[in-house]
C-alpha cells in the first residue's frame, strides 16, 4: 500500500511540473497601465524547468528599437518563477518573470539597459 501512495505522489509531482505557464507570445500591446513609447514582446517555449525564445521591444522612437534578443532561462521548481536572460548585439539582460492567473510579471534584474526595469505582460498567443 505504500508503495502505491509513493507511486502516486510521485507522478502528481511530475504532473504538476508538466505545466508549461510560460509557453506563448507575451506582449506590453495590451497593457492599461504601461507605457506606449514602446511594445515589448516575448516569444518563449518552456519545456519542463528550461525556457527559450526570443525577444523585441518595436517603437516608432529609434533609441528604444533593440532587434530581436535571444532568450535563455529557467523555471523554478514550482512553475510561478522562471530567471531569464536576453542576449543581444548592444549587451544582455537578466530578467526574472511571474506567472499569474494569465499574466507575466517582467522585473529586470541587472545587465544594460535595453528593457524596461518592470512591466506586465499578457498573453497573445499560445
Amino acid at each position: 500500500m505504500k508503495k502505491i501512495i509513493l507511486l502516486l505522489l510521485l507522478i502528481s509531482f511530475s504532473a504538476h511540473s508538466q505545466t508549461n505557464r510560460f509557453t506563448g507570445t507575451w506582449s506590453t500591446e495590451n497593457c492599461k497601465d504601461c507605457s506606449k513609447e514602446y511594445v515589448l514582446t516575448l516569444n518563449i517555449a518552456q519545456s519542463n524547468s528550461k525556457i527559450f525564445g526570443t525577444a523585441e521591444i518595436t517603437s516608432a522612437n529609434e533609441k528604444f528599437v533593440t532587434g530581436v534578443m535571444e532568450i535563455t532561462g529557467y523555471v523554478y521548481v514550482l512553475g510561478e518563477k522562471a530567471q531569464i536572460s536576453m542576449k543581444s548585439k548592444n549587451g544582455s539582460v537578466s530578467a526574472v518573470l511571474y506567472a499569474n492567473e494569465g499574466v507575466i510579471q517582467f522585473t529586470k534584474r541587472g545587465g544594460s539597459d535595453l528593457v524596461p526595469k518592470e512591466t506586465i505582460l499578457t498573453k497573445l498567443y499560445d
